[in-house]
């Protein structure tokens, strides 16, 4: 990597989508803390290809950047919080699951979905609990992701409460209430 630090940030900052992308792409194997939480602030790139590229990059990259991960757990931003969720469960790091069942109490929906999805990903049995109360969130894609996390980390879901869900009427919301039922 030849860019200096502040070159990286000018361009990170207001460089073009292709710009972006182009220092993304050599950046997969930073282990630099100061370049690491820029690039996890990208997360909530106005961009979606610009975002996608971020998280591939956090994804692949092979050194210990967990504790830049879990600490923008807490970032002001929905998408830093939930996309972050995301990436530490596709880094199997099973270290921070209690920081990820933490957001299963967020503000934003968005964030709560996110932090199941990295539950049920990471099978996160000792967080049966909280997914289970997730099943009674206000929102029904949080619902689904709670559902779909129960599934995914072996645990049922008795039938009196798929009965009170399946009152609502969402074809994907009943396609995954089969599959808890054969759970």
């Amino acid at each position: 990597m030849s860019e200096s630090l502040d070159e990286i940030n000018k361009v990170l900052d207001s460089g073009s989508k292709q710009e972006k992308i182009k220092i993304l792409e050599s950046l997969n194997d930073t282990s630099d803390p100061k370049i690491i939480n820029k690039i996890i602030t990208l997360l909530d790139d106005p961009e979606i290809e610009v975002r996608g590229e971020v998280f591939s990059v956090l994804v692949l990259n092979e050194n210990n950047i967990s504790e830049s991960l879990i600490k923008n757990l807490s970032s002001e931003s929905k998408n830093v919080r939930g996309f972050s969720a995301l990436v530490l469960a596709n880094r199997k790091d099973s270290d921070a699951i209690p920081s990820i069942i933490n957001l299963t109490n967020d503000s934003s929906s968005m964030v709560r979905s996110c932090a199941l999805g990295a539950l049920g990903y990471l099978k996160a049995a000792q967080a049966s609990k909280v997914i289970h109360n997730c099943l009674s969130d206000s929102n029904l894609e949080v619902k689904k992701s709670a559902i779909k996390a129960v599934i995914d980390i072996g645990d049922k879901i008795p039938l009196k409460e798929i009965n009170e869900i399946s009152k609502e009427k969402d074809e994907e919301l009943e396609k995954l209430l089969v599959l808890a039922k054969q759970n």
